[in-house]
């Protein structure tokens, strides 16, 4: 499932009705292979890379946060052969009913030289969500413990690349800056304990939490409140959606805590999402858990997730102290297929002379200029807070963005937009849209509410 709002996405199922086996999960073709390097884009905080089903590559999330290997989204042009279907059921967050998919058995996933046979495959096909429109990439999936069980996974957020590693064939080195984390896994998920550091009446106090391990999360700390008595939501915080589940959408209520701490690590201001009891309602069905731990916590550090052995090893990288920023325009922008540009490539200048020679005042310039014509992303606006900055501006959903502080929509990335609205408060905004056929400008200035 897909977590916030726009560019805020989280992917959370929570389990299949029917059908579940013991999966052989991925393994190395031959004994002396050691580990599986793959790059990355790193999209919103969350980690999309390539994968094979059946000999097709596609792209996928890892999402530590869910058990099975889900697609969400096939083209005919994806030609995939899967076989042996059944009818299922699958659940996520939010309010609305499970979603109907197709359990797809005996098919081959294949990371170069990691492999895993005879798995299981989950496909929707009643979903309102599209991942790829709201990444500004096509995104296929997701995959998760299954297939993850029995291997190493290392994440270098930095250097945007994956190691799957052979867990016979490891021998960590040892790093003095590293904190080992011991994880519990329940319902095949990896769960680790921080503290909360927040002020009351009395004044700071920590509060012990146990968080789902969650990857395919891209903001920092989901809380479920009153999931113990201490966990409440701030006097200070804004309501939010959150996000578009397989079971609805999620709502919620955003705000900052004064502190996060792993182990020695303290993660000061992280941003907090606390999750509504209708959304989280089915989450909460297991004892003990609080919330989720998401990428925006992840990404501030390379992490080891080390299934077999049951620990996550942390260390801190140059991003460690950057802010926890969120979007404060209110506006949710999603990929609205692309057009047609013609861009100028270069200019060249012919100069013609008296006698092939060039003479001041003399003989012609000719300026030849070479143009190409490419395909280039077309954006709209797919939601817009109540009450937001953009609200107030008077932008809609379904507008479609011309410009952006005057730079043409089709030279931003959906990355680039991310960024620009969570860059500071009071930053000037000024947007042009079409709606309707007719050309529209507005202004509006980002604020910050927590």
């Amino acid at each position: 499932m897909l977590k916030r709002k726009v560019i805020f996405f989280t992917i959370a199922i929570l389990c299949s009705i029917q059908s579940v086996k013991s999966q052989s999960g991925f393994h190395f073709y031959g004994n002396d292979s050691e580990k599986v390097r793959v790059q990355f884009q790193l999209i919103n905080n969350l980690i999309v890379f390539p994968m094979e089903i059946n000999g097709k590559q596609l792209s996928f999330i890892l999402d530590t946060g869910v058990t099975k290997t889900i697609l969400f989204s096939l083209r005919s042009s994806d030609s995939l052969v899967i076989k042996n279907l059944q009818d299922v059921t699958l659940s996520g967050l939010g309010k609305g009913k499970p979603a109907k998919a197709l359990l797809a058995k005996n098919n081959t996933f294949r990371i170069k030289d990691l492999m895993s046979s005879d798995e299981d495959l989950y496909i929707v096909t009643e979903t309102a969500i599209d991942l790829s429109s709201k990444m500004g990439t096509t995104i296929h999936g997701i995959i998760g413990y299954n297939l993850l069980k029995d291997i190493i996974v290392k994440v270098d957020y930095k250097n945007r690349y994956l190691e799957f590693i052979n867990p016979k064939m490891y021998n960590p080195e040892e790093c003095r800056r590293c904190q080992v984390f011991p994880i519990e896994i329940r319902n095949r998920k990896p769960f680790i304990g921080g503290k909360l550091v927040v002020e009351d009446s009395i004044g700071e106090k920590k509060i012990d939490v146990k968080l789902l391990i969650d990857s395919g999360g891209s903001d920092a700390l989901w809380l479920f409140e009153n999931s113990k008595p201490s966990i409440k939501s701030p006097k200070v915080f804004f309501n939010d959606i959150l996000g578009e589940g397989l079971s609805g959408t999620i709502y919620g209520k955003r705000s900052r805590i004064k502190g996060f701490m792993l182990g020695d690590y303290l993660l000061k201001e992280p941003t907090v999402s606390y999750l509504d009891s209708l959304s989280t309602s089915k989450a909460l069905q297991m004892k003990g858990r609080n919330g989720s731990l998401g990428g925006d916590v992840l990404r501030r550090f390379r992490v080891w997730i080390d299934y077999p052995n049951k620990r996550v090893i942390l260390k801190k990288t140059g991003s460690f102290t950057s802010g926890f920023n969120y979007n404060m325009s209110g506006l949710t922008i999603a990929f609205n297929g692309k057009k047609l540009v013609r861009k100028e490539q270069e200019s060249k200048i012919t100069d013609f002379g008296i006698g092939g020679q060039s003479v001041r005042g003399q003989g012609e310039i000719s300026i030849i200029t070479n143009y190409r014509y490419v395909f280039l992303p077309i954006y709209k606006i797919d939601g817009v807070a109540p009450d937001s900055p953009a609200a107030i501006a008077g932008l809609k959903k379904g507008d479609v963005i011309v410009s952006i502080n005057f730079k043409l929509g089709h030279d931003y990335n959906l990355q680039d937009i991310l960024n620009l609205f969570q860059s500071k408060n009071n930053k000037k905004i000024v947007m042009k849209v079409k709606r309707e056929g007719k050309i529209m400008k507005f202004k509006f200035y980002l604020k910050r509410k927590i």
